[in-house]
């Protein structure tokens, strides 16, 4: 048996792929095709993705490949919402290393930062990594993939498009990578402007997340990892 271990952020990522898995502890533990599968989402940013990758490894004892998985912003008009891309390379803005993937048909550039991408950063940062998307954590899961010497994957749903313009939700997330929900929904409610925003964010994000669980045997069969 094939293990792959699956890093999300969000449990709500990874819901349309593990709703039927079986979960021990943070782990959810499921089939695709000939592989078995563990997932964890234990928040945004490096910290929680090397949670996750921590989990998913023991829980797995061994792992022959491991995937940077869930939501990014675009950084191209290019790229929207809801569609779902694998991923070549990945770029950490903050060292400057690069991940690339084991995909062979992938064409898109992802940048990692250790906080989301403000409207004003997204048109810097496609010009200075020539990338088409941003999220937290896939640098991460890429360093430490390389570290262990594992196969690394990314496959990624657009959330927000381009010229979205969602409010900054930097201050609402805790030293855990969890956003601070009580606290970012009352100040919420006292903006109004940014109602139509998030509304956009749930639909897209919500088909995005379909998306995925949709394409994971695609990208794992194009790695020769999965059969049926």
């Amino acid at each position: 048996m094939i293990n792959v271990g699956i890093i999300a952020a969000l449990p709500a990522e990874l819901h349309p792929l593990v709703r039927e898995w079986p979960r021990t502890d943070q782990v959810f533990c499921g089939q695709i095709g000939n592989l078995q599968c563990f997932a964890a989402a234990e928040g945004m940013g490096a910290d929680a993705a090397t949670r996750s990758f921590a989990a998913v490894r023991a829980a797995a004892g061994q792992l022959d490949a491991v995937l940077s998985y869930g939501w990014s912003g675009a950084l191209s008009c290019g790229v929207k919402p809801p569609q779902v891309h694998p991923v070549r390379e990945v770029v950490d803005a903050g060292t400057g290393e690069r991940f690339r993937t084991i995909s062979p048909e992938a064409t898109q550039r992802l940048v990692t930062l250790n906080h989301v991408a403000r409207p004003d950063e997204k048109r810097p940062l496609a010009e200075r990594y020539q990338a088409s998307l941003v999220d937290m954590e896939a640098a991460t899961v890429g360093r430490l993939a390389r570290a262990h010497g594992i196969p690394f994957l990314c496959l990624r749903g657009i959330s927000d498009g381009y010229t979205d313009h969602m409010p900054d939700f930097n201050p609402f997330i805790d030293g855990r990578g969890q956003l601070r929900t009580a606290r970012f929904l009352l100040r919420t409610l006292v903006r109004p402007a940014d109602w139509g925003a998030l509304l956009t964010l749930q639909r897209q994000s919500s088909e995005s997340a379909r998306l995925l669980a949709r394409e994971i045997p695609n990208l794992l069969a194009s790695a020769k990892l999965v059969s049926y």
